[in-house]
């Protein structure tokens, strides 16, 4: 049976606000749409499913983000997710600069929850509030940093 993953779907609270977030961090927007109707009750398992979409691609063409806006039903307000909450509860990004990276996020009022950690000295990585409450994970692979530099 041959299985691959299509995309990472998230409820967001405002959703050209979170777009601006991802496409501020180098996804690209791939499509828009509004959906509902009987096939949208159906596949969602919501009567009345009502909901502005947008799929987003990461850069390599491997990853892929769906996300959506309820209109009706209402969206349900939870609480931020912890890094312990049992389920899906972050999503994670490989970046080339975290610093810039991090800039970027800062400008939509995004900061680590604690600050950039180093992973014995292969990833400096680190967890921020996205849009919506979202946990986003980035992570700079310092392998590929020490790969890129030139040998005497």
């Amino acid at each position: 049976m041959a299985i691959s993953l299509n995309n990472v779907g998230i409820a967001v609270r405002d959703l050209d606000a979170a777009v601006a977030f991802f496409t501020d961090l180098g996804l690209t927007v791939e499509g828009t749409d509004t959906i509902s109707g009987e096939w949208a009750d159906t596949a969602v398992g919501l009567d009345g499913n009502h909901a502005r979409i947008a799929l987003l691609a990461t850069p390599d063409g491997h990853g892929r983000v769906e996300l959506f806006e309820y209109l009706h039903p209402a969206a349900i307000e939870t609480g931020p997710t912890e890094p312990n909450t049992i389920g899906m509860h972050r999503i994670a990004f490989q970046v080339d600069d975290i610093d810039v990276s991090l800039e970027v996020a800062a400008r939509h009022g995004c900061h680590p929850l604690r600050g950039v950690a180093n992973y014995r000295d292969v990833y400096k990585l680190t967890y921020l509030r996205g849009p919506s409450g979202i946990l986003v994970m980035l992570a700079q692979d310092l392998r590929e940093a020490q790969d890129a530099e030139p040998t005497a």
